[in-house]
């Protein structure tokens, strides 16, 4: 069956990945991404791309994929099992971005766009998405710039917009087994069928648009900001978390391995390096101590440092 909107939301999902990878390595000052194509036996496949050992970022990957096939995969059915059985197109961009220097915190973002068939029934399709932030040192003047720009993403598309999808990212991007948030959340949207197909796919455009315009003055305010083993110890022990919420949790992990993604592509979302301690905790009063005030929502729009103790 032809999907005149398939084919729009593919075109921009290609030309995003292009811009994304075109930004990241001029930011990164270094490194180049190299890219690898692959094909799914059940139908479609995509293009990973990475970087690694960069100037900024240690590793990171800017995936495309359009996955098609006979019966939706059971993550993608479980909040809507009326969609169990269809035939599907999933098609979207996915990026994570792990920084060497530990001030630098890591990030992460997606968009996708997914069409569920059914003989003799229209199409059922949706929208998907957000981005999210996971520092290791906490800096309020980054979670500041971070959430005004997600908030100027969505400002065009209705005032409740950034408080709905903010919300729902704190809620989405947690640990529950470790109660508290992977970061500092940002924006996190799903099922995103509300509006007409136009305005969705606006706001699927200002989303990955958007995200480029948060990293950068974060990315490049903390960079070379100095750093030792310790500091390098706590990034690695902060992404253990990281490696606990992508395996247990995440929904798009359990979708790419279900749906036969290739794997190393959907595990290009795990840090190179990576420890877990037992019972171990930073020492009271320091900095590695205070992020555990940065775990939790906040109203980050109208946080103090007052609210954050030091």
């Amino acid at each position: 069956m032809a999907h005149p909107h398939l084919e729009r939301v593919k075109d921009y999902l290609l030309t995003l990945q292009d811009h994304l990878c075109d930004s990241l390595a001029r930011l990164d000052g270094g490194q180049t991404f190299r890219e690898e194509s692959w094909e799914r036996a059940e139908g479609g496949g995509g293009r990973s791309r990475v970087i690694e050992e960069g100037a900024l970022f240690e590793k990171g990957g800017v995936n495309f994929s359009h996955v098609f096939g006979a019966q939706l995969p059971a993550s993608a059915t479980a909040a809507r099992p009326e969609l169990a059985g269809r035939s599907f197109h999933a098609v979207g961009v996915s990026w994570v971005l792990h920084p060497r220097n530990p001030h630098v915190p890591t990030s992460h973002g997606n968009v996708r766009f997914f069409i569920a068939d059914k003989e003799g029934e229209a199409p059922v399709w949706w929208f998907g998405g957000g981005y999210d932030l996971t520092p290791y040192y906490p800096y309020l003047e980054d979670v500041l710039d971070w959430h005004r720009v997600a908030k100027a993403a969505c400002d065009p598309f209705g005032e409740s917009v950034y408080p709905r999808f903010k919300a729902w990212c704190d809620d989405y991007f947690y640990l529950k087994h470790r109660d508290e948030t992977r970061g500092v959340g940002g924006l996190f949207f799903d099922d995103l069928n509300e509006w007409s197909f136009e305005q969705c796919f606006a706001f699927q455009r200002s989303v990955g648009d958007s995200f480029i315009k948060a990293l950068t003055p974060i990315a490049e305010r903390r960079r070379d900001t100095p750093y030792g083993e310790r500091e390098r110890e706590f990034q690695s022990y902060r992404r253990g978390r990281y490696v606990e919420f992508n395996l247990v949790w995440d929904r798009g992990t359990l979708f790419g391995l279900q749906s036969g993604g290739r794997t190393e592509s959907i595990l290009m979302s795990m840090p190179p390096m990576a420890r877990w301690q037992y019972q171990w905790a930073p020492a009271e009063g320091s900095e590695e101590a205070r992020l555990s005030a940065f775990l939790e929502p906040h109203d980050w729009l109208n946080a103090t440092e007052a609210q954050l103790p030091r």
